[in-house]
């Protein structure tokens, strides 16, 4: 008969710790390093304490523990909401609120923009960020097809999603957050998304 492996809660506790320790570091090190450039396995280990062997046993690789950071910087940005967002009865309201979850996304933790400007020097922060984006992509348009009346072409909604997604990114929100407020970005952003459903909805 086989033997099962056990792993004791105690190991299995100070694991989750250690990787928490990793995921923060590997933030600190995006909010603080000069060079983007030099994020690493090495170098993650490094700034947490420990031993190349023990970040590369709990991400795998680079592109492991880049996932690992989007989803703690996710969950700090509480993007969690977007469920709720994409619920709401009117999907309007729901738009608005999705609007305004990534003003606060993009508004918040520093290490978010490091990554965003990442994309632009190294393609493995660029791909991540795309997959991730593309999720943004998919609740817009499944947004946009609830709101737009039947007499609506694919192309018109197509052209809508694809300008609500330019306005809800963070290069954007950057753009107008220059001498605005986050609350009078998110204001302009859902203005201009309005209209842009507006032209839609009356199937224009």
């Amino acid at each position: 008969m086989p033997t099962r492996s056990y792993v004791s809660p105690v190991r299995k506790a100070a694991a989750a710790r250690k990787r928490d320790r990793v995921v923060e570091a590997a933030v600190r090190f995006l909010r603080e390093e000069e060079s983007i450039s030099t994020f690493s396995l090495d170098a993650i280990a490094r700034t947490a304490g420990v031993t190349r062997l023990t970040v590369y046993n709990q991400f795998g690789s680079r592109r492991g523990l880049l996932e690992a950071v989007f989803d703690d910087l996710a969950r700090r940005g509480r993007l969690d909401r977007i469920a709720a967002a994409m619920s709401m009865p009117n999907p309007r309201a729901g738009l608005d609120e999705l609007i305004a979850i990534f003003c606060d996304f993009w508004s918040g933790e520093p290490a978010v923009a490091r990554l965003v400007e990442a994309t632009a020097i190294d393609a493995e922060f660029a791909l991540a960020l795309a997959e991730r984006n593309e999720r943004r992509r998919k609740a817009l348009r499944r947004l946009v097809g609830r709101i737009a009346s039947r007499a609506a072409g694919a192309a018109a909604q197509r052209d809508a999603v694809d300008l609500i997604f330019a306005l809800t990114s963070f290069q954007m929100f950057r753009l107008l957050a220059s001498g605005r407020s986050r609350k009078a970005v998110c204001a302009l952003v859902r203005r201009a998304a309005s209209a842009a459903i507006d032209s839609i909805a009356r199937g224009r």
